[in-house]
């Protein structure tokens, strides 16, 4: 006998079957479009984003560019080496080397590829400031350029360095650059004729300026005080006249005695000396004794002394 029942309930599981079927499949066709749609969002972020600072750290940007020498002689490859003196404003281990030929071009110098290393990117206010640091044997201009992916140009700006033989931070204004986009960077290292070869060193383009840190106040230190014991005032222009010897002194106070123990002279001047007069009159030779004090406001430090002169004229 036939169940029309049975039947209807076979065509009904069947049909929802296909039903999950179709969905199934436009799931699957809308989740590939949402995985492609990531991958190629997440490669154009990461393909047109500024790679910088260029700092040629192997962990950093710059160490494994393609760097392209051009118009120096054999054009030595753009070398990341070991930093010539890290005592300096530049702390960093790695920076790049540029072999200036005598035999290249006053505008011997290295470029990026375009796009792929220091990637695409448009001038404005976070990046119209370009900054290099520098460690030259010469004075001459150091150029930088950016250059489209058309490879137009609107030409490199050049500042001299002004320090030999020492790291220096030199700053371009690339304000007038505003709203354009580039995916190339030139540097040109020594931007000069050059009758032997210069070794350049650079590093650190696009990064913030460097601020010195601040220095150190001076240690204060005590008052010391020594006494000569002789000095001869005959109006000869030697030793014509008594001082004791303050350093590090804020603040003194001498007095010269006779042997009888009469004041002769007295002073709180870091300057004033004895000429051995008292009361308009030079004394007679003789000892003289000196009894003096000075004193060191920071550390707080007194110092006290006597001792004899002996006024020989």
């Amino acid at each position: 006998m036939f169940d029309i029942t049975s039947n209807m309930d076979r065509i009904r599981k069947f049909l929802y079957c296909l039903y999950l079927v179709v969905n199934l499949q436009y799931l699957m066709v809308n989740v590939r479009k949402l995985f492609y749609f990531f991958i190629l969002t997440s490669f154009f972020s990461a393909s047109y984003g500024q790679n910088v600072p260029v700092d040629f750290e192997f962990n950093g940007n710059g160490a494994w560019w393609n760097w392209r020498v051009f118009e120096n002689g054999q054009n030595p490859p753009l070398e990341v080496v070991a930093n010539p003196d890290t005592s300096g404003i530049n702390k960093s281990p790695w920076v790049a080397k540029f072999q200036a030929q005598p035999s290249g071009a006053p505008f011997a110098g290295c470029e990026t590829k375009h796009g792929s290393d220091i990637g695409s990117f448009t001038i404005d206010q976070s990046n119209m400031i370009i900054r290099i640091m520098v460690y030259k044997p010469n004075i001459s201009d150091v150029g930088i350029k950016l250059v489209r992916s058309d490879n137009w140009s609107l030409g490199e700006i050049k500042v001299p360095n002004t320090k030999i033989n020492e790291w220096e931070q030199l700053t371009f204004d690339f304000s007038s650059h505003f709203g354009l986009t580039y995916d190339q960077l030139v540097v040109f290292p020594d931007f000069s004729g050059r009758l032997s070869e210069n070794i350049i060193y650079f590093d650190n383009i696009f990064d913030v300026e460097y601020v010195a840190p601040p220095e150190e106040p001076p240690t204060p230190k005590d008052a010391e005080l020594s006494l000569p014991n002789v000095f001869s005032p005959n109006g000869d222009g030697l030793n014509d006249f008594y001082r004791p010897k303050f350093t590090n002194a804020d603040w003194v106070n001498w007095s010269v005695y006779s042997r009888f123990g009469q004041l002769v002279f007295k002073t709180e001047s870091l300057t004033e000396k004895w000429n051995g007069w008292n009361s308009n009159k030079p004394l007679p030779d003789g000892v003289y004794f000196i009894v003096a004090e000075c004193g060191n406001d920071e550390t707080g430090n007194i110092v006290k002394k006597r001792s004899s002169i002996h006024l020989v004229k």
